[in-house]
């Protein structure tokens, strides 16, 4: 039995959030690995950005013996937006050297008509480079048409009316979406490992304290349920500052290298990011507090969190069926089930598909069921926690008396 509670109850959370607070961040280890991580971050963006971008990808076409045909390629690549890299080359014979070599995609050589030319290639000539072949040529052979008659393509465009085709897209194509897309990948993976992370971390704590029968001391003054709220918050705030220290370095990476132009996409995703994150580690963190009382020795934590990490194993296989899936009337369903609302909120939230009072109905849902989480496990914890020895079944502390 523990003694009567004689701290009022918000002193009471605030002293143990921080004393496990500080106890987390003077860590030499909490240092370290959050400084690897940052470096894994940012060098996985400048990698990317240099490496797996595809850097310059602009076909080179090399071309001999006439410097107009030059000019006609590249005037036609930069009016059909398929910008090519022209290079001039000594004669066909070097040109055809050169694509043997790899040096060049085509080789170019005009067969001394207005209009013809000669391609030659590795093995064959890409739909878009053989657009803007097509179109120099065509290019090339209307001016000289027009010459025959005394017209230069300058005076033929100052005497044809401009043109232009105005488009009405039913559904209409989301600038945004490749980057959406990127976020929503990143989000999943880095909320999952600090979900798991820290609830572990807090499971270990639970049993550390039970092992030296420090909480028989704790208790003495604290209730359970302010114990297990204290520790749920402390921790949880080191891991809030580490998602924010990870998204404010990723974003800003992601912007100096290019990868990431869009801010208000990004700092949304970011921002929904932290919000679910809080309410999914606490929902986690209550049942690891819980499967950490069940327990005597910190080897014995595997056994009964075991079925945590298969609720969130599940939670993870059905984000990323999200990805693949959007429209799934059975993630829509999902959505307003707890947990898995929070990691599929955010993906829905940068994917664009949730309206505003699906976020809130889902948010109003998931802390409904923290409340009475929270119950259970304070129950489960206080049963718990002072019985050193053998491992407590869930069903037994869960048992009303």
């Amino acid at each position: 039995m523990t003694g009567s509670a004689t701290l009022p109850a918000h002193r009471a959370v605030a002293l143990v959030a921080r004393r496990e607070f500080r106890v987390q961040v003077h860590k030499r280890s909490f240092w370290i690995s959050n400084a690897i991580m940052v470096l894994v971050i940012v060098g996985g963006m400048v990698a990317y950005a240099v490496f797996g971008s595809g850097g310059d990808d602009r076909p080179t076409v090399g071309v001999a013996g006439d410097a107009s045909l030059a000019a006609a390629v590249t005037t036609a690549g930069e009016r059909l937006g398929l910008p090519v890299e022209v290079r001039e080359v000594p004669s066909a014979a070097a040109g055809r050297d050169a694509v043997a070599a790899g040096d060049l995609d085509v080789a170019l050589t005009a067969d001394g008509g207005p209009a013809g030319a000669v391609a030659v290639v590795d093995s064959d000539v890409p739909s878009a480079t053989r657009a803007v072949l097509d179109a120099a040529l065509a290019d090339r052979a209307t001016a000289a048409a027009l010459g025959t008659v005394g017209l230069t393509p300058a005076e033929l465009a100052a005497a044809t009316p401009p043109a232009g085709l105005t488009v009405d897209a039913l559904d209409p194509a989301d600038p945004e979406a490749g980057q959406r897309t990127a976020l929503s990948f990143a989000v999943l993976i880095v909320m999952f490992m600090q979900i798991v992370g820290f609830g572990l971390t807090v499971a270990m704590g639970v049993v550390e304290e039970k092992s030296s029968r420090v909480v028989e001391l704790l208790l003495s003054t604290i209730r359970p349920l302010h114990l297990l709220w204290g520790k749920v918050l402390g921790i949880g705030a080191v891991g809030l500052v580490q998602l924010l220290l990870y998204g404010v370095v990723g974003i800003g990476a992601g912007i100096a290298t290019g990868l990431l132009t869009i801010t208000g996409t990004a700092l949304g995703v970011f921002g929904a990011a932290l919000g679910w994150f809080v309410l999914g580690y606490a929902f986690f963190a209550v049942l690891y507090a819980a499967a950490g009382s069940l327990v005597s020795r910190q080897e014995d934590v595997n056994t009964t969190t075991g079925p945590l990490m298969m609720l969130l194993f599940a939670m993870y296989g059905v984000s990323f069926w999200f990805l693949g899936s959007p429209d799934s009337a059975v993630l829509g369903v999902l959505s307003w089930i707890p947990p898995f609302p929070a990691m599929l909120m955010p993906l829905m939230i940068a994917d664009g598909s949730a309206t505003a009072w699906h976020v809130a109905g889902s948010a109003l849902v998931m802390l409904v069921a923290l409340v009475l989480l929270a119950k259970a496990g304070a129950r489960v914890y206080e049963r718990s926690v002072l019985r050193i020895g053998a491992t407590v079944p869930w069903r037994e502390a869960l048992r009303s008396r």
